[in-house]
């Protein structure tokens, strides 16, 4: 018989680098206060949910922001560590901030590598790119709920999650170029096994 189980995605909270408007991509930048608050907004949201399974990425932000949601889940008895959900890497950006990138390369340039999906910036990933690991994560992750019958979490990244969403959501680059993932809000989709 056929049951639905669910999968929870959401974002670490916001970190000092996000505060400052600095390309993190790859760099580990901890979680500022906000951040902290928006991990613990995210773990209410989640207290009454129940998942078996969860995944995280190597960076502190991603770990930092599960370990708060995982004080009410008893139930789980697996924390999967797995980078195809980790940021979106910038390359030579990582560590400038939007202001200077501006300065140097123009608004135009600025505007490609940031909400373009197939540009990337020197170095760096482009939306098309992510979307690949990505992609090949969800092959896994739906075989994973299949075969486990469980449900689960997942503590990722902005742009990973657009990805994750846009083919959760069957939706366009535009539209997924055009989103804003916020850093407390809990995306839920369903799977039948």
């Amino acid at each position: 018989m056929n049951r639905v189980f669910k999968i929870y995605v959401f974002r670490h909270g916001q970190t000092y680098f996000n505060e400052k408007k600095t390309f993190t991509g790859f760099k580990d930048s901890k979680l500022s206060t906000r951040g902290i608050a928006e991990a613990k907004i995210i773990t209410r949201k989640l207290k009454n949910k129940k998942f078996q399974i969860v995944f995280q990425t190597h960076l502190s932000r991603s770990k930092d922001t599960l370990k708060e949601v995982m004080k009410f889940h008893p139930e789980c008895y697996a924390i999967i560590e797995d980078d195809r959900m980790i940021e979106r890497g910038y390359g030579k950006l990582e560590g400038k901030t939007h202001e200077k990138t501006i300065k140097k390369y123009g608004q135009e340039k600025y505007d490609a590598w940031h909400r373009g999906f197939r540009t990337r910036p020197p170095g760096g990933e482009s939306f098309a790119d992510v979307e690949k690991r990505v992609r090949s994560f969800i092959k896994d992750l739906i075989a994973l709920i299949k075969k486990e019958r469980v449900n689960v979490a997942i503590s990722a990244h902005g742009n990973s999650i657009r990805l994750f969403r846009k083919i959760m959501e069957h939706a366009s680059e535009k539209e997924a170029c055009s989103w804003f993932i916020p850093y407390d809000k809990v995306f839920e989709y369903k799977i039948k096994a």
